[in-house]
């Protein structure tokens, strides 16, 4: 179904991927007008595909004027957000001076590169990472401002679905320590709050405000695992395969706790390696994360 599409809205959003399945329920609850964009322009959104070797402006022309332009793709390296801010100052002459646009960028937290101790926005980064180089960008050339995102889940995303790819022998959960994230519709409040009181070149570390403790997620999935598969023979967690590998997983935690003198799970954040101080931004917004501890 086509979507009748405002020549002006207040939230633009460039790329209307998994987080906009959150965010945009909560804008049209809200009554803020906005406009999407995809590379297909599926489900009424606007077809666009930024190019960042590209000074063609073309495509940024069909794209409406807006109080904030959210980017939720990654940038990466220097000129992407300068070329990108550029093309749409360019054919929006309309937002200089006192209506200027503001920008924000959906970042990772990967750019803290400490492997150990507290980490916040104001702690020093990876200067180097290709990330931090575009976000530096933007927030340089168009003031923009920057939320870097921790586990994203929710949904189908579900992390207890990615123990398989991060854990594969007792070796690989030895070396887990903590794990931070951040549920969509938490990214989404964090992003209207952030339209709404916006700050201007300012980078903002965002998540849930809990450490979870790699060890003691796996132990508490494997005995929920182990718990269905014993009360519900039908049930996928039923299946030998599941089982022998949901026991191996919490004898493993159980061995490695003897191994390294853990007495009790979550263990401290001390032996947690890099662990994230999320407070910042909530405080700044006057909101709370609403959706809790994952379990």
């Amino acid at each position: 179904m086509i979507r009748p599409q405002p020549q002006e809205v207040e939230l633009l959003v460039l790329g209307a991927g998994w987080t906009s399945t959150f965010l945009l329920p909560i804008l049209e609850k809200q009554g803020i007008q906005y406009a999407a964009t995809t590379t297909d322009g599926r489900d009424g959104t606007i077809p666009f595909r930024f190019d960042p070797e590209s000074d063609d402006a073309g495509q940024f022309k069909r794209l409406p004027s807006a109080t904030t332009v959210l980017i939720t793709f990654p940038l990466k390296n220097k000129g992407p957000a300068r070329r990108l801010t550029k093309l749409y100052a360019d054919t929006h002459p309309q937002d200089q001076g006192s209506k200027k646009t503001h920008f924000i960028q959906l970042g990772v937290t990967s750019i803290w590169k400490c492997t150990s101790g507290w980490q916040s926005e104001s702690s020093p980064y990876d200067k180097s990472d290709v990330r931090a180089i575009a976000e530096d960008e933007l927030m340089e050339v168009a003031g923009g401002a920057v939320l870097d995102l921790a586990g994203l889940y929710g949904g189908s995303r579900q992390p207890r679905h990615w123990v398989d790819r991060v854990v594969q022998t007792k070796a690989d959960l030895k070396g887990k320590g903590a794990v931070h994230l951040i549920h969509g519709q938490d990214v989404a409040r964090a992003i209207v709050a952030l339209h709404k009181n916006f700050t201007p070149g300012q980078r903002w570390l965002l998540c849930d405000m809990h450490i979870y403790d790699w060890w003691d997620l796996i132990e508490d999935w494997a005995i929920s695992a182990l718990r269905e598969a014993k009360e519900d023979p039908t049930s996928a967690s039923a299946s030998e395969q599941e089982v022998a590998k949901q026991s191996r997983l919490l004898t493993w935690v159980g061995e490695l706790m003897q191994e390294e003198g853990v007495k009790a799970l979550p263990r401290d954040s001390a032996l947690l390696g890099r662990v994230l101080d999320g407070r910042a931004f909530w405080k700044a917004m006057g909101i709370m994360p609403i959706c809790g501890r994952v379990r």
